[in-house]
């Protein structure tokens, strides 16, 4: 099976996007997948804004995309746009960081006035790293998010079910991803 990265671009650690993200991990693990989760704010601030490339955590974090099969990207939307902690950690991965790699794109928000992020901000920058194929995307609205007393995530389930027809579509493009052989 696949190693997937799942990268929460949230600067909050009460995050609704991060409680997407854990929430959908469980369904990938289920279907055999090792799932690494990467909560972006958790790589300093110093290192992120001040671009130090060889800050140990950014050199991690690159090192956890290069390992990766597949990436989930997940973001608030902001502005009609994905996190800035997000923009910072990819400016500083190298340029093609997604090559050969299928990549999975999801958005959160208030208003289903930002459900155009996706297309209009996030795919274009991961498409401009090199995936192999940026898959289909979904935004889900905040509200949709919540927590149930004993801490799991609970969907409506509407937004459970595409969510799930997302996820399941993103696993199986893993198994088409063409192998590209590394660069001498």
């Amino acid at each position: 099976m696949a190693t997937v990265l799942s990268v929460s671009g949230s600067p909050s650690a009460s995050s609704r996007t991060g409680l997407l993200l854990r929430h959908l991990d469980q369904r990938l693990i289920a279907r055999g997948h090792e799932v690494i989760p990467l909560d972006v704010r958790t790589v300093p601030a110093e290192a992120l804004l001040g671009a130090d490339l060889r800050h140990p955590a950014v050199v991690e974090a690159g090192e956890l995309f290069a390992r990766a099969d597949g990436v989930v990207v997940g973001t608030p939307v902001y502005k009609a746009s994905y996190s800035g902690v997000l923009k910072a950690l990819l400016d500083l991965l190298p340029q093609y960081a997604l090559t050969g790699k299928t990549v999975l794109p999801l958005a959160t928000g208030g208003s289903t006035a930002h459900v155009l992020a996706i297309d209009y901000a996030l795919r274009p920058v991961l498409s401009s790293m090199g995936a192999a194929h940026v898959v289909q995307g979904w935004f889900t609205l905040d509200k949709d998010i919540t927590v149930a007393e004993d801490g799991s995530t609970v969907l409506p389930p509407a937004t459970a079910e595409a969510l799930g027809r997302v996820v399941d579509q993103f696993a199986a493009a893993l198994h088409r991803a063409p192998v590209l052989a590394a660069a001498s």
